[in-house]
């Protein structure tokens, strides 16, 4: 972790639960970015994003969206953590997710760090779909999803996305065919999107936590993401 990047866990809503991992740049204000968490919680892998995003000049915000039923839930990628983190991600609800997402995007939009300034959304995984999700719904300035799992199943959403997407696959995902990113293409075809495939990775392959993690690929995709940010946010 960086002893030079200001972070804190902040409350999100009126809940007194449900909270998120604010990480602000060196300069202390920026656009804001939504950090939307894989399926093991705000880990560490997680809140190091959060402060490579922070370095990068986002004032960062990581929601713990497992809040209702675990507060601040760190699990491993393998094993009883795995099993844990599928169980728990199987209990969110469609609208207990949404509302997630959207008190998340207003707190960090009524954050003073982020007054005037622009908001995007990025997610891993579970929060691939969210980051998808809140191009739709809460009029985010730009959004980035990374093998977001599902998004395939609710295209239906595409019509609502007004902002600017990216999107990063892996060619090797077994949850993910290529047959399922040829239908989100399709979906945003006309629209201001991006989608990218990795070739021979796998899914999860920007975690340098997993077994599944290929830094070139992540190193592409990290790079694309943020000159595609820092164009659309600055």
């Amino acid at each position: 972790m960086l002893d030079h990047i200001d972070k804190q866990w902040i409350d999100l809503g009126d809940s007194g639960r449900f909270q998120g991992l604010l990480a602000l740049p060196p300069a202390g204000k920026g656009p804001g970015l939504v950090v939307f968490q894989e399926i093991f919680g705000v880990n560490a892998h997680i809140q190091a994003v959060a402060e490579q995003y922070a370095l990068d000049g986002f004032v960062v915000l990581a929601p713990d969206l497992f809040w209702r039923q675990q507060q601040k839930v760190q699990l491993d990628y393998q094993g009883d953590d795995r099993a844990r983190g599928i169980e728990m991600m199987k209990k969110l609800t469609g609208p207990q997710l949404e509302s997630d997402i959207e008190a998340s995007v207003a707190a960090l939009r009524a954050r003073a760090e982020t007054a005037g300034r622009k908001a995007g959304a990025i997610g891993y995984c579970l929060g691939g779909r969210l980051a998808y999700l809140a191009g739709a719904t809460t009029g985010v300035d730009a959004a980035v999803a990374y093998y977001g799992g599902g998004i395939h199943d609710q295209l239906d959403r595409a019509a609502s996305i007004k902002c600017p997407m990216q999107f990063h696959y892996a060619e090797q995902d077994d949850n993910i065919p290529l047959t399922a990113v040829e239908k989100v293409r399709g979906a945003m075809q006309g629209r201001r999107a991006e989608v990218f495939i990795y070739p021979g990775a796998h899914h999860g392959f920007n975690c340098w936590d997993r077994a599944s993690y290929d830094p070139r690929s992540a190193a592409i995709a990290h790079g694309r993401s943020l000159a595609f940010l820092g164009e659309q946010l600055f």
